[in-house]
């Protein structure tokens, strides 16, 4: 059959890594789609060939004649029609299998004789470019995932991956640590087994103490939602918080030391100098005249100092011992237009809100606005300024506000550092223990500069539930 195999499939597949291009032999699967090509291109040529066979063989022309004709027709017609199935189903079968291979993660091989000069051309082009993109996408994706995997390994953070039947589907070796077992023993058990369960409900973050099979120390849990292959899994992250409260701890503590280290020696030194002056006075034989007066007054410098000294050492277990709050409810316009009347040197100015009863510490909170009120004086003092009160209600949470008309301020990174002051009588711990107060009830206290006039506002913002 001549016609037919000259009509043999013009596109191979090769691999693209080798270049001498040897065609692989594909299986051929049954197609009805090249069987209806046949059927049509013989349908397409069977009028010209009744007709010939007609004229052949109704003219009158020899047998010999007649069957040398009948046979090279019929054969041209076959040839013709197998060779037109050929051209038609072999291109298909190789982008059937081009296919396969993309779907079985084999993005190796290539259609070549794809030349976009035809229609046929252009399909196998997009196909190769599609195969080159899925195989980049698939590279870096395994790429990604060996370095979250290889992260996972180092990080020193607990992580485990429970599915909807909260069994063990993920593990790193912080995890193995903190269990105490090898990867190949935990995969697969539940949560309850592995004492994991009660983190996989309630709160999503949580601090606690406990003893794992790999140590005890203070533990922070984490837990949120993710989807591996469609399936939704839970992501439970543990950490180790000993290490770094510890470290906490030790700047707190030499922070501390620092200050009261400071304080002391402002204090101690002019008492040690006063009192060696004092001791060489009474030394000396005979006394001076005014020894006396003296005296006097080298002890009254020593009792300022150490009154003082006092003082701060107050100031320190003040803020160190900040009760509780005692929850109770509280009216809040009746505590606002209560705190505004103890300021007399600037009235404040109420802007009236509406009638809000909140459970609070009512002692606490007056102290509280009593220091921030106290504080938007000070300022307006110096400008001749007002100062204005208001409340109100936004969603959930109640909102103080205190705003005042002075020069604004000029380093908000200090405002809540203990013994931190501008004020020449100023103790520094008003505003942080306001903070403390507030954050006790949950809520926050903030001081900024008015967004349209001068001064600043300061906004005590507390839940309602």
């Amino acid at each position: 059959m001549l016609w037919a195999s000259a009509a043999a499939p013009y596109i191979a597949v090769c691999n693209a890594t080798d270049y001498d291009h040897h065609a692989v032999k594909l299986p051929k699967p049954r197609l009805v789609h090249d069987r209806r090509i046949l059927v049509m291109a013989l349908m397409a040529g069977l009028p010209a060939v009744v007709t010939s066979m007609l004229v052949l063989w109704l003219g009158g022309y020899s047998p010999r004649v007649q069957w040398t004709l009948t046979a090279l027709i019929v054969g041209v017609w076959l040839g013709f029609s197998f060779g037109l199935r050929e051209r038609v189903a072999s291109p298909l079968r190789t982008l059937a299998n081009l296919l396969e291979a993309m779907r079985e993660g084999d993005y190796s091989i290539r259609a070549r004789h794809s030349k976009g000069d035809d229609p046929l051309g252009e399909v196998m082009q997009q196909v190769n470019a599609m195969s080159a993109t899925l195989r980049e996408q698939r590279l870096g994706a395994m790429e990604a995932t060996t370095l979250l995997r290889k992260v996972m390994e180092e990080i020193n953070v607990a992580v485990f991956a429970f599915d909807s039947e909260r069994r063990l589907r993920l593990v790193n070796r912080a995890g193995e640590r903190l269990l105490n077992e090898p990867s190949e023993r935990l995969i697969g058990q539940s949560a309850e087994l592995l004492g994991l369960a009660q983190y996989l409900e309630g709160d999503a973050q949580r601090t606690e103490q406990r003893t794992f099979p790999g140590g005890a120390a203070r533990w922070g849990v984490s837990r949120s939602l993710f989807r591996e292959g469609g399936r939704p899994l839970q992501l439970l992250v543990v950490t180790d918080l000993t290490r770094p409260l510890r470290a906490e701890e030790l700047k707190a503590w030499q922070r501390l030391v620092r200050v009261i280290g400071h304080e002391l020696n402002n204090s101690l030194a002019p008492i040690k100098s006063i009192a060696g002056s004092l001791e060489s006075i009474l030394a000396r034989d005979p006394r001076p005249s005014d020894w006396e007066a003296d005296t006097r007054r080298g002890l009254a410098v020593i009792a300022a100092r150490s009154e003082a000294l006092s003082r701060f050492m107050n100031a320190y277990a003040t803020l160190a011992k900040l009760p509780r709050p005692t929850m109770a409810p509280v009216c809040v316009p009746e505590l606002v237009r209560r705190v505004a009347g103890l300021e007399t040197r600037i009235p404040p100015v109420l802007a009236p809100g509406p009638e809000i009863v909140i459970q609070a510490d009512a002692d606490q909170l007056e102290q509280l606005l009593i220091n921030v009120i106290r504080n938007a004086a000070d300022a307006s003092l110096e400008t001749g300024g007002g100062v204005r009160v208001g409340w109100d209600r936004q969603d959930s949470h109640l909102t103080i506000w205190i705003r005042d008309e002075g020069h604004g301020l000029h380093n908000t990174g200090n405002l809540f550092v203990p013994f931190f002051t501008t004020k020449p009588a100023g103790s520094g711990i008003g505003l942080v223990l306001s903070r403390q107060i507030a954050e006790a009830h949950g809520g926050t206290l903030t001081l900024q500069n008015a967004s349209q006039g001068p001064g600043c506002e300061a906004r005590l913002v507390l839940p309602l539930a």
